[in-house]
């Protein structure tokens, strides 16, 4: 189901060609599922009738399906649960922001890398997403809008580079010219620090914004909170984003989620000054979502100055993440977690 939606032209080109089509009908097709967003044959009326016939019975597809819809009423951010053709649930996030609408996107039905901070992980991960599903998630949610979506972030559900050629496809088929046309600069990916896959994708030299979840400023520290820090070292993440930083020329955000009394105290925020200093990154600080599962808090307005404080005196430069959606506040995987209890699995 919906496979032909992860086709480029070149790849559509040789099914319209086995048809008996002529060549310039892939472009067409192409146009029709990422252009206009259209994901129904019948509405494609520059298409032969008997084309459209032929990919009906051999190419179904079924759109995602917005079950739940969450619409702040102090900014306008919308949290989104979509159904997909076999039924799981995933999760997306609208922000409208000045400069236009970013939406942050889910990359796999739940996730298995077992961040403690995170509703996602909980109940591990069911399966990777398709290229489609991806992309779909931006398309259901500018239809439902009306609205363009200028950013993208890989930030939902999932670990994104746990199947990189999945998360290649998806930004070949955002960022193409005869589809959304969304710039690489305004699409990011973020990772919890698969360092063999983070080197990948700097090997791949494209333009996109990488976003690594540090959380922590010692191996010890950081091992408690994210499992995968156990496979890989501080030393060796770090290491792989001066690597993606060499090769593609661009900055790195640094994510730190503020747990109170975990990572947040003065000593943590000057090793984070020390290991980052001199180096092109960003550090974007977040006062840690609480979840069902878990006891953590996030930090007092005064440590999280404090902290931004520190690492601005060692010339890092650093954001305080805006709370968006306050009034409908569901950290990344609640809403489907509670969508999925209520439905009895």
């Amino acid at each position: 189901m919906n496979e032909i939606l992860n086709h480029t032209i070149a790849e559509l080109e040789e099914i319209i060609l086995a048809y008996g089509e002529s060549k310039f009908r892939a472009k067409q097709l192409f146009e029709w599922f990422h252009k206009k967003m259209v994901w129904d044959y019948d509405e494609m009326n520059n298409l032969p009738l008997k084309l459209r016939d032929k990919l009906k019975e051999n190419y179904p597809i079924q759109s995602l399906r917005i079950v739940e819809k969450l619409c702040s009423e102090i900014d306008g951010t919308i949290k989104y649960l979509f159904e997909l053709s076999d039924s799981h649930i995933i999760e997306s996030v609208l922000m409208r922001y000045k400069h236009g609408n970013s939406v942050c996107i889910s990359s796999q039905v739940g996730c298995r890398m077992g961040c403690k901070f995170c509703a996602s992980t909980v109940e591990g991960r069911v399966r990777n997403l398709l290229p489609a599903e991806m992309v779909g998630q931006i398309y259901a949610i500018s239809k439902d809008t009306n609205e363009r979506v200028s950013n993208i972030v890989i930030m939902g559900s999932g670990e994104p580079l746990e199947e990189l050629g999945v998360t290649l496809r998806f930004v070949e088929l955002i960022n193409h010219p005869s589809g959304q046309n969304i710039g690489q600069r305004h699409i990011t990916v973020s990772t919890c620090g698969l360092v063999p896959e983070i080197k990948a994708l700097a090997e791949e030299k494209l333009q996109i914004n990488l976003a690594l979840s540090l959380h922590a400023t010692t191996d010890e520290r950081r091992q408690a909170i994210m499992p995968i820090a156990r496979k890989y070292s501080l030393e060796e993440v770090l290491a792989a984003c001066h690597y993606f930083i060499e090769k593609t020329n661009r900055r790195v955000t640094f994510e730190y989620a503020l747990i109170e009394g975990e990572n947040d105290k003065e000593e943590d925020a000057r090793r984070l000054g020390g290991l980052l200093k001199g180096m092109l990154c960003h550090v974007n600080l977040i006062p840690v979502n609480q979840i069902d599962e878990r006891s953590y808090k996030s930090s007092k307005a005064s440590s999280i100055e404090r902290f931004k404080g520190v690492l601005e005196q060692y010339g890092v430069p650093t954001t305080l993440r805006r709370t968006l959606g306050a009034d409908i506040d569901a950290a990344c995987g609640q809403l489907r977690r509670r969508y999925l209890k209520k439905r009895g699995e």
